[in-house]
């Protein structure tokens, strides 16, 4: 699609229904839309997939699925085509009548239209991206078909001297490389944090050689404090981008591992570099099983969700996993339910599985992927009551007592050091999730 619409492309309406689109407004609302009108759409990107269309604006990363007949009305517009030339070229090619004023009107809502006649639309102002200098041409090598190759081989470099020297496998005592606890937290803090803005940084740059925008930010993800990506522009991408972008941070990790497993080969045991780079190795490993952690949609569960044709598996998934619930607290409290389904008949409110309107395919792969997400998402809740909040709260208790003139300048300085360095963690996980949450309240409302 392009911002420009046809000159020529209709040229059948007569100069009248031109007038007629013209006057065809209401004098305080927005544009009235005629047979006769023409709109300009915003510059749109369309790829086909499996049995629908995804169209969508780059700009503010807005895209929606369409049938062959909604892609299609979406070309005929953008060729300039009015609305009721629109439906007639519809009509002649599949047999059946469609309303194109409320699809103009679908449209303008997404932000797809930029004219309607000679009337702008008002357009939200985009979404911010991160590093918004950075330009698809200056890392397009991002996309090379040669890059995931490399990172095969240096991967199997690594593979290779681990069989070979197998006690160059990290263990969590490679994290303690100091008897300070203030130093290995601190160390580990920048570490680990830059690692995720590595990680982060991957999937900007191979979405950004893509065109996507992308932007990085805060998020939470059940206990978990993450930063994390939006680059939902990539939908528009073919597959092989798409898959690259969403594998791109765990190829860093695992490059970053691998150089390091090699560096290590060369250094000898014992020293503060092989200490130090043994620490380094487990830090950048560390996040990968958390990759695996699909329930919580991690860069696999993207994956996922594109391997499988889903729109949106977890949303899906959570709507299917409420529903499965709702029903078997019914079959467990007969009376109860009874007076509910009367309650209901009565109001007009019905509880179908949500599952039942999607295309076979989907359908499958959401009730499975509910059952992921209940046993994964209680399996973490459980570890966090059970292992994750006594330690934070008893190392932050021992920070505590370990204050005061009797401890020493370096006992002092070691238990303060805890305090902010965790107690720094746990606010901001409070202090993000509360703005996410008022985020959602408030795209809710509107």
């Amino acid at each position: 699609m392009t911002d420009t619409a046809g000159p020529a492309a209709d040229t059948s309406d007569t100069a009248a229904e031109a007038d007629a689109a013209a006057v065809g407004t209401e004098a305080d609302g927005p544009p009235r839309i005629t047979p006769a009108t023409r709109v300009l759409l915003h510059d749109l990107a369309v790829r086909r997939d499996r049995d629908e269309w995804i169209v969508g604006r780059m700009a503010t990363r807005t895209f929606v699925a369409l049938p062959a007949a909604g892609a299609r009305a979406v070309e005929l517009l953008g060729a300039g085509l009015s609305v009721g030339r629109t439906e007639q070229s519809l009509r002649a090619e599949t047999g059946e009548e469609f309303d194109i004023a409320d699809f103009v009107g679908d449209l303008a809502a997404l932000g797809f239209v930029a004219r309607i006649g000679d009337h702008p639309v008002p357009d939200a102002e985009p979404p911010r991206a991160s590093l918004p200098w950075l330009r698809p041409r200056h890392v397009r090598l991002a996309l090379h078909p040669v890059l995931p190759l490399l990172v095969g081989a240096l991967l199997a470099a690594a593979v290779v001297v681990l069989v070979r020297r197998p006690d160059l496998l990290p263990g969590y005592r490679d994290l303690l490389w100091s008897r300070h606890g203030s130093v290995v937290l601190l160390s580990g803090a920048a570490a680990g944090w830059t690692l995720l803005l590595a990680h982060e940084l991957a999937h900007l740059v191979t979405a950004r050689a893509a065109g996507v925008p992308g932007k990085m930010r805060l998020g939470t993800r059940l206990q978990f404090l993450v930063m994390q990506t939006d680059i939902s522009g990539i939908e528009l991408a073919p597959r092989r981008h798409r898959l690259t972008a969403y594998l791109a941070g765990i190829a860093l990790n695992l490059s970053v591992a691998s150089s390091l497993v090699l560096a290590l080969a060369l250094t000898e045991t014992g020293t503060i570099a092989h200490r130090l780079l043994a620490a380094a190795l487990l830090l950048a490993l560390l996040p990968l099983p958390f990759q695996c952690m699909v329930f919580t949609r991690t860069d696999l569960y993207f994956v996922l969700q594109d391997l499988t044709g889903c729109r949106d598996l977890y949303g899906d998934g959570l709507a299917y996993a409420r529903y499965r619930a709702r029903r078997s607290v019914r079959s467990m409290r007969t009376v109860r339910a009874v007076r509910a389904v009367r309650r209901g008949v009565r109001s007009g409110a019905r509880d179908d599985d949500p599952s039942a309107r999607l295309p076979a395919h989907e359908r499958r792969a959401v009730r499975l992927y509910s059952v992921v997400l209940v046993v994964g998402t209680a399996a973490c809740l459980a570890f966090m009551a059970a292992v994750t909040l006594p330690v934070d709260v008893a190392l932050l208790a021992r920070a505590v007592r370990g204050l005061g003139p009797g401890h020493g300048l370096a006992g002092n300085a070691d238990a303060v050091t805890v305090l902010v360095v965790l107690g720094g963690v746990n606010v901001l996980w409070l202090a993000t999730w509360w703005r996410n949450r008022r985020s959602r309240r408030s795209a809710g409302a509107t």
